[in-house]
């Protein structure tokens, strides 16, 4: 699977296409922004772990507070979780991982981003561990670099949905080099809340 890098391709073809419509579009009105702007989101993600071709089905759920935005652009804490329901036969992948986030307001409902998180990870191995160099190993917890890119898509007021890709490193595994790099995809929904009760600031 590839999900990390379709996500990819996606946003940068959603920008180019809405680019010249946003910008005119901000010469005439001023974007309607909150000051502050805290989100919650889950949905459903497809992992490849990136060992022996190991694949998992999961849940992913997160927490945005995004900051005041600046040059048409919103920098957002953002904290998230990965957990597998289907854990495939070879590994499974769980995460909570924090970091920062840039939000590319090209208009009022279409907001590609990249982030950088940062953050601890277990991995499982199987029902009967994964041999390797002589030793099963039944599980490993490391540090998870993970950047990534998406799109947000707001759907109304408070509602919208994500499409995020995020490439993850993880090290301290049975590999040859110590290091595994997993693929995740993901597609959810996205609930926001207002912080000015109904109002907008322009």
């Amino acid at each position: 699977m590839k999900q990390a890098k379709s996500v990819l391709m996606l946003a940068l073809l959603l920008a180019t296409l809405s680019s010249a419509s946003a910008a005119r579009a901000q010469r005439t009105n001023a974007t309607a922004v909150q000051p502050l702007q805290l989100s919650v989101f889950g949905g459903a993600s497809g992992v490849y772990t990136g060992l022996s071709g190991g694949r998992n089905l999961s849940v992913a759920a997160g927490i945005d507070l995004g900051l005041p935005p600046l040059l048409g652009m919103r920098p957002t804490v953002e904290v998230r979780g990965l957990y597998p329901v289907d854990i495939g036969v070879i590994d499974s992948q769980r995460d909570i991982l924090g970091g920062l986030k840039v939000d590319f307001l090209l208009n009022h409902r279409l907001h590609p981003y990249a982030d950088f998180l940062f953050g601890r990870g277990q991995m499982n191995y199987g029902t009967y561990g994964f041999l390797y160099n002589n030793y099963i190993y039944a599980l490993t917890t490391t540090y998870v670099y993970s950047p990534g890119a998406g799109i947000d898509y707001q759907l109304s007021e408070h509602l919208g949905i994500k499409v995020d890709g995020q490439y993850q490193r993880w090290s301290s595994t049975p590999t040859p080099s110590g290091t595994i790099y997993s693929e995740v995809g993901t597609v959810g929904l996205i609930y926001i809340f207002d912080f000015n009760h109904g109002g907008v600031t322009h």
